[in-house]
């Protein structure tokens, strides 16, 4: 073979290899730019309104503050390790701008500390705006919560639920105000709710299955506060904020070191950053556009169809009736 033809077969096979680099990381790109989702450009300003938003010292509930005290709010945040909720407050203001962000401890494993929270906000404010329901677990080991429900509904539904009802009374004041529930599209992987078990799970725990019940509870609670809100000017959204790689998922990143790690790497690739994930929060909490709805679900900052499971009326009903049962309002 003469040397002119192993340069010219060199040069094509080192082509054909940067071509098809090339081909992969245009395809990466487009996947990755559509798992970001659209940008939200909305300009609202909410200044003199008051905003809570649990769980607001990490992850998207951490952007979501920083983006709503830039827009003028007072922003309340609610964390159960005070330590670390202090520091997210520094940050907050540092990178906001805003001098008006808070931190009051609330641990939603515990009703007590979900009450001795909205005493301490009954005592400073005088109406709520916007309350996000941001705060949750996921897929962890079997769990109770201090008052003896599995922690996953404990947490993700029960608490955010006497939350809510122990504040309604400052959220109808500051009318028209917003509550928006942070749930999942885990919910299309899990049918009817389990009512026979689903407080406790003592008979079989399947940690995934588990929260995939409670992020059904967040669309349908948010479909029956609307329904009973009505009329009242205090408007509800539930929402999806895409796959984002933070604190909630540590539960379950344990065990994908532990079986499946090449999973969890390429699932890696293809999470939003929490500023990302932020948005549709941020979208439901301040956009004009709906202003006048109730009672939806989003996603990618976009209303969205939610599983059939998460229409049903009947069983919305059970559960704000259960769910008044086991905080005892």
């Amino acid at each position: 073979m003469e040397y002119t033809e192993v340069v010219q077969n060199f040069v094509l096979d080192h082509t054909i290899g940067l071509s098809v680099a090339v081909s992969v990381g245009v395809v990466l790109w487009g996947i990755r730019r559509y798992v970001k989702g659209p940008r939200y450009y909305g300009k609202r300003r909410i200044d003199g309104k008051t905003v809570i938003i649990t769980g607001g010292n990490t992850g998207i509930g951490k952007e979501t503050a920083i983006d709503l005290a830039k827009r003028g709010a007072k922003v309340i945040i609610a964390c159960r390790d005070i330590t670390r909720g202090n520091n997210a407050v520094d940050d907050i203001k540092r990178l906001s701008g805003s001098t008006n962000v808070s931190v009051i401890q609330l641990d939603l494993a515990s009703l007590k500390s979900v009450r001795k929270f909205t005493e301490e906000i009954h005592k400073t404010e005088k109406r709520l705006d916007i309350l996000i329901n941001n705060a949750g677990v996921m897929a962890c080991p079997y769990m109770k919560t201090e008052d003896g429900l599995e922690m996953q509904f404990g947490v993700n539904h029960i608490g955010h639920f006497l939350l809510t009802n122990l504040l309604l009374d400052l959220i109808k004041k500051a009318a028209p105000s917003r509550i928006v529930n942070v749930s999942s599209l885990a919910h299309v992987f899990t049918g009817q709710l389990n009512f026979d078990d689903i407080a406790k799970r003592e008979k079989y725990y399947n940690a995934e299955e588990a929260y995939t019940q409670s992020k059904l509870c967040n669309i349908l609670f948010t479909n029956e506060l609307a329904s009973r809100l009505s009329g009242t000017g205090v408007t509800t959204y539930s929402l999806h904020p895409g796959a984002i790689d933070t604190e909630l998922g540590r539960h379950w990143r344990s065990k994908q070191r532990l079986i499946r790690e090449p999973i969890y790497f390429i699932y890696s690739l293809f999470t939003k950053t929490p500023y990302e994930g932020a948005l549709t929060n941020i979208y439901c909490a301040v956009d004009e556009s709906l202003d006048k709805e109730t009672g939806k679900y989003y996603s990618d900052c976009a209303e969205k169809a939610p599983s059939k499971p998460a229409l049903d009326e009947g069983a919305a009903k059970k559960l704000w009736e259960l769910s008044e049962k086991l905080v005892g309002l």
